[in-house]
């Protein structure tokens, strides 16, 4: 082949490459943390506000059977990231790190830019990390790896709500703020950078993430916000139900109750909570649509691609539980809403205005979903089938079940259309049918009549999980250090066991001591120099350490959550 006609093969494959970049369309990725279905399309909650969200869904799809991959922000987020199913990559739980897991997985903003896209965003879209090898642009920078702008927090807290005990999350709060939106900052700064790259003209096509952290706890959102729900005027939860454990398994009914919820109602912030809940969506919503607007009167308008998800719900009150972690509908079922514009690869004539699809659908599904309108090739390996089918026509045949991994591997909530199974690692199980029970008020798994239906809907699920495995002890977080400079104090012990990991970096050997309520010594044992050692511990324990003279050398506290206790070097 002459030098001649090499060059003019790769002129060719340059101008071809070219041209079909410029036909693709862009995607703009648009995440809402700890949104449950109190988005007025959704009708969750007569009092919910959001006009901006309504008016995305009424110019696309909306799903209104969407459910996440994982009832907790780290595997859902990297289950929609990665299109990598919990129950394959092992990503069940919020302390896991998805790079020890999955070192060499490839996230969507990466494939995309490997394909010619322009890859970027703002704000969080995965766990509390930014992962800075997958974009090529960033805001905060993406060498920082703190996906979150400067943000206006009260000085003096807890503001409304007291901290019940070591076991209670120190974010679990709401206040009004007497502050702008741009004097508070978060997610307005996010819907600020995002708004910008939509009003540019971008020489290539463009995968831009936003990820709006409201209604995420803590509820600390402008008064103004506030003040579209007076506190006399709240409702409380349409889905609770005060005697709803009654007719649930040893499982649900553990899996239900915990400690938040009394504690809420204890101090009279139930409503309270509930209206920082809504003045917090209230908020996201505002800035969602800041960046639709940005894109509407921008160059991007007609060739853009517009996702809006949230990771998963939240309980109020709802199974007397407060908080996310469940395989409850309210925990699992999020808003989810695809808008196409007309030339698209993988639909041409786009989506049409107002489509509402019941069809059971996954977050899991956004990556293949995304590369089959894009027009990209198919990434091999990832879980979730493409929705673009039912983007075309909300109505077609749908085969697939979407499927909810819980914190155990074996534990899941199955949604078809209308029937839900919940099926927990032990065997206890609860069936629902939301067509009839939109609340899930009643549990017919023992009814004899819906056997049948129980061995159906198991067959439809995996049978093989992977394992579950703990964090790195490099990756937990650090106990504080208290060198001893008089008594130590006693243990205050207050929520569920967990692990510890004691490491000794000190030269000589050392002894473990937990301090009891008394203030009295239990020995567990010694630690040679170099040494780690798990221990089971709770909230508020106190650990003693000494050398091995009994001479207190320091001594640690336990928070709400696995740790790592290292004793320092001399």
């Amino acid at each position: 082949m002459t030098a001649f006609r090499r060059l003019l093969i790769v002129l060719t494959i340059a101008c071809t490459s070219a041209v079909h970049a410029a036909d693709r369309p862009n995607v703009l990725f648009i995440s809402v943390d700890d949104l449950n279905d109190w988005v007025g399309c959704l009708g969750g909650h007569p009092q919910a506000k959001t006009p901006n969200i309504d008016r995305l869904a009424a110019s696309g799809v909306l799903f209104t059977n969407a459910h996440c991959a994982a009832p907790a922000c780290n595997p859902s987020r990297t289950a929609i990231m990665t299109g990598l199913s919990p129950h394959k990559s092992g990503v069940y739980d919020n302390r896991q790190k998805m790079r020890e897991l999955l070192p060499d997985a490839e996230l969507i903003p990466k494939y995309f830019s490997r394909h010619g896209y322009w890859s970027a965003g703002s704000g969080k879209l995965l766990h509390y990390f930014i992962d800075a090898q997958s974009w090529d642009e960033y805001f905060p920078s993406k060498e920082t790896e703190d996906p979150f702008p400067r943000t206006l927090y009260p000085k003096n807290r807890p503001v409304n709500l007291p901290v019940g005990g070591p076991w209670q999350y120190r974010e679990t709060d709401w206040a009004a703020l007497d502050a702008t939106d741009e004097e508070f900052g978060g997610d307005w700064l996010v819907s600020k950078w995002i708004g910008e790259q939509l009003e540019k003209k971008h020489d290539t096509p463009f995968f831009l993430a936003c990820g709006i952290y409201r209604p995420h706890e803590p509820w600390f959102v402008p008064k103004k916000y506030f003040a579209q729900f007076p506190l006399k005027d709240i409702q409380l939860p349409p889905g609770y139900k005060e005697d709803d454990l009654e007719d649930l398994p040893p499982a649900g009914q553990k899996r239900g109750p915990n400690r938040y919820f009394p504690h809420i109602r204890e101090h009279g912030q139930w409503k309270q909570g509930i209206q920082g809940y809504l003045a917090s969506i209230a908020f996201a919503d505002a800035m969602v649509g800041r960046v639709i607007e940005a894109l509407e009167n921008g160059p991007n308008r007609d060739n853009t691609i517009v996702v809006l998800w949230s990771d998963h719900g939240w309980h109020l009150g709802e199974k007397q539980h407060w908080q996310k972690f469940t395989g409850w509908r309210v925990c699992t079922r999020v808003p989810m809403i695809v808008r196409v514009p007309a030339g698209v690869p993988g639909l041409p004539d786009g989506t049409r205005a107002g489509g509402v699809c019941s069809r059971p659908v996954n977050l899991l599904s956004l990556f293949s979903t995304l590369t089959d309108l894009a027009g990209l090739p198919a990434k091999s390996g990832i879980d979730g089938p493409s929705i673009v089918p039912l983007l075309k026509n909300p109505n077609s045949n749908w085969p697939h079940p979407s499927i909810t991994y819980l914190g155990d591997p074996g534990s899941y909530g199955l949604s078809e259309e209308r029937w839900r199974l919940i099926h927990y690692a032990n065997g206890d199980e609860e069936l629902y049918d939301t067509a009839n029970d939109r609340y899930e008020w009643a549990n017919l798994a023992t009814k004899p009549e819906h056997a049948d239906r129980l061995v159906q809907l198991r067959g439809r699920a995996p049978t093989k999980f992977a394992e579950l495995m703990p964090a790195s002890d490099a990756s937990l977080p650090k106990l504080a250090w208290h060198p001893v400079k008089g008594d130590t104090p006693p243990s205050k012990p207050d929520g569920d066991p967990f692990n510890v990991v004691f490491t000794n970096n000190w030269a000589d050997p050392v002894k473990v001591f937990w301090v009891d309520r008394k203030g009295e010594l239990k020995s567990r044992g010694v630690l040679n120099s170099g040494w780690r050692k798990p221990l089971r511990s709770r909230p508020g324990a106190v650990w003693l350490i000494t050398d091995d003279q009994d001479k207190p050398l320091g001594y640690f506290v336990v928070g709400d959550r696995t740790a790592a206790a290292t004793i320092p070097a001399r």
